[in-house]
C-alpha cells in the first residue's frame, strides 16, 4: 500500500505522504479540562509533543502547534466554532495544507473542519495508519496495514462523494449516482477486507509452522518490547550484531525481525525485535497486528526496553503494560519479564542516582538493568540477567532416553544441566535440570520420535 502524495483529493487511504517538499502542517491536541492532570495521565504538552513527533515521522513540516482546552466536545466541529474560525486564519496565513488533530475525529467533524480550513484534516488514528503504511516492508506487514486502513476508511466513505448527487431519482427506489457509488465502494472495500483477512490467516499459519520449527531446534525465545522510539532496534543490533534499521524516529520498526544470540553461559537463544507500542493505538491496528505480536505471546522471556531519558517514561511503561495485558500476558508482568532501562547515556548523574534509589525502593533492581544501546554500557549485565532469568525456572527431572537416540542425549547436554547419568542396555537414565520451556520441547520431541 503506497502512501499517496496527492492531498487535494480524498483517497481510500486518506493518504499523507513523504515526498519532498514537506507539507506545512498544523498539530493540535484538544483535551477536556476536567480530565487534565489526572493520575497516570500525560500532560497536554507532552501529548502535543508526541503528536508533533508522529507528524515529523512522515516528514510533515510542523509550522504551528497548540494545545486546546475545551469544556466539552462539540458534535459538529469537536473544538467549537470560535476556535475553528481563529485557527482558519492561522491556516490561511501560514498556508497550512495538513491539520493533525491528536484526538478521535468523526467523519462529520473531519468534513466540517476541512471545509472551514480548506486543508486536509486527519486524526490520531489516521496519522498512525499513515506512518505504518509508509514503514511496513514485509508482505505481511503491508497486508496488515491495508486491512487496518480499509477498516478505518470504510466508515468515512461518505466524505469522498460529497460532490455527487444526493437526491433520490428514477422510480423512487433507486439511489442517485452518489448513493450508487458509495454502495459500490463499500462493497469493494468489504470484499477486499475479506480477502485480506484470508491472506493474513494463511500467513499466520505459515508463521506458526516456522515457530514450531524453531522449537525443534530448539532455543529459548526472547522478545524485545517497548514504547515506540525506546531504542529496541538499536539494542537488538547491539545484542545480536544485526543490521536492522534504527533511527531516532517513532515507529521505525514495524516488521518483526528474529536473530540468534549467544548468552554468557554459552547457551543460544532466539531474539526478536517487535513493533513499538503507543498510547491510544487505533483499534484497527491492535486487531491487525495481533498476529505480529504473537512473537511476544510465544516468548519464554520478555525484555521491556524503556527510554529512561523520556520525561514520560513511567506513563509509557503503563501503556506497554496495558498492551501486554490485552494480549493475555498480565501474569508475565511479574514473572517472565525484565526491564532494560535504556538511554542512560542521555541522563546526568543526578537522574541516575534518583533512578537507582527508586529501583531499590520498588524492589525492582534484581529484574532490571540500566543500559545504553548506543555505547554498549550495561549490555553485558543485561545478557547475564537474561541468562539467569532463563536458567531460574529450571527444574530437576528424571528422564530415560534410548541409547540409540544420540541426538536426544546431545540435546539434553546442550540445553540442560545433566547432574547424573546411568547407562543401561536399552536406555540412559538421567537426572537433568531443565527449564519448563525446554522440558516441554523435549517431551514434544519424544512424541514425534516415537511416532505418536
Amino acid at each position: 500500500m503506497k502512501a499517496a502524495r496527492n492531498l487535494n483529493k480524498t483517497s481510500t487511504h486518506d493518504a499523507v505522504a513523504t515526498a519532498a517538499p514537506a507539507l506545512p502542517c498544523l498539530v493540535l491536541h484538544p483535551y477536556l479540562r476536567a480530565a487534565a492532570g489526572g493520575p497516570g495521565l500525560r500532560t497536554p504538552q507532552a501529548r502535543l509533543d508526541e503528536a508533533a513527533g508522529l507528524a515529523g515521522a512522515i516528514d510533515l513540516d510542523v509550522v504551528h502547534r497548540a494545545v486546546l482546552p475545551v469544556r466539552q466536545w462539540q458534535p459538529a466541529s469537536l473544538i467549537g466554532q470560535g476556535r475553528v474560525e481563529s485557527l482558519a486564519q492561522i491556516v490561511a496565513e501560514k498556508r497550512i495544507e495538513v491539520a493533525v488533530i491528536d484526538a478521535t475525529v468523526s467523519p462529520v467533524q473531519q468534513r466540517n473542519l476541512e471545509r472551514a480550513w480548506k486543508c486536509k484534516v486527519i486524526d490520531r488514528s489516521g496519522l498512525i495508519l499513515e506512518i505504518f503504511g509508509e514503514r511496513a516492508r514485509s508482505h505481511e506487514g503491508r497486508l496488515q496495514v491495508e486491512l487496518a486502513a480499509l477498516t478505518y476508511q470504510r466508515s468515512r466513505l461518505v466524505r469522498s462523494w460529497t460532490h455527487l448527487e444526493r437526491q433520490r431519482g428514477g422510480f423512487g427506489f433507486l439511489g442517485g449516482p452518489g448513493e450508487s457509488q458509495l454502495e459500490m465502494d463499500r462493497r469493494l472495500i468489504g470484499d477486499r477486507i475479506v480477502k485480506l483477512r484470508h491472506e493474513i490467516d494463511g500467513l499466520r499459519r505459515t508463521r506458526n509452522l516456522q515457530r514450531h520449527a524453531r522449537r525443534r531446534v530448539p532455543y529459548p525465545a526472547i522478545a524485545l518490547v517497548g514504547y515506540t522510539n525506546a531504542g529496541k532496534s538499536t539494542l537488538f543490533n547491539r545484542l545480536s550484531r544485526a543490521g536492522v534499521a534504527a533511527a531516532d524516529q517513532l515507529f521505525m520498526t514495524l516488521d518483526p525481525t528474529v536473530r540468534e544470540i549467544v548468552l554468557p553461559s554459552g547457551r543460544k537463544a532466539i531474539l526478536s525485535d517487535t513493533v513499538g507500542f503507543i498510547s491510544d493505538l487505533p483499534t484497527q491496528l491492535v486487531a491487525a497486528f495481533r498476529a505480529t505480536l504473537e512473537e511476544v505471546t510465544e516468548a519464554d522471556l520478555i525484555v521491556h526496553v524503556r527510554d529512561l531519558s523520556h520525561p514520560d517514561t513511567e506513563a509509557q511503561r503503563a501503556d506497554v503494560h496495558t498492551v501486554l495485558e490485552e494480549l493475555g500476558l498480565g501474569e508475565r508482568l511479574e514473572h517472565g519479564t525484565i526491564e532494560a532501562l535504556n538511554k542512560i547515556d542521555l541522563i546526568d548523574c543526578r537522574q541516575g542516582a534518583a533512578l537507582e534509589h527508586r529501583q531499590r525502593r520498588n524492589g525492582a533492581a534484581a529484574k532490571s538493568v540500566a543500559v545504553s544501546a548506543v555505547t554498549g554500557e550495561g549490555c553485558d549485565q543485561l545478557l547475564a540477567l537474561i541468562d539467569a532469568a532463563l536458567a531460574g525456572d529450571r527444574e530437576l527431572v528424571e528422564l530415560d532416553v534410548p541409547m540409540s537416540d544420540g541426538a536426544g542425549l546431545a540435546w539434553l547436554y546442550a540445553h540442560g544441566e545433566v547432574l547424573r547419568r546411568v547407562d543401561g542396555d536399552a536406555a540412559a537414565h538421567l537426572a537433568v535440570r531443565l527449564s519448563r520451556a525446554d522440558l516441554g520441547r523435549f517431551r514434544s520431541r519424544e512424541l514425534r520420535h516415537d511416532g505418536r
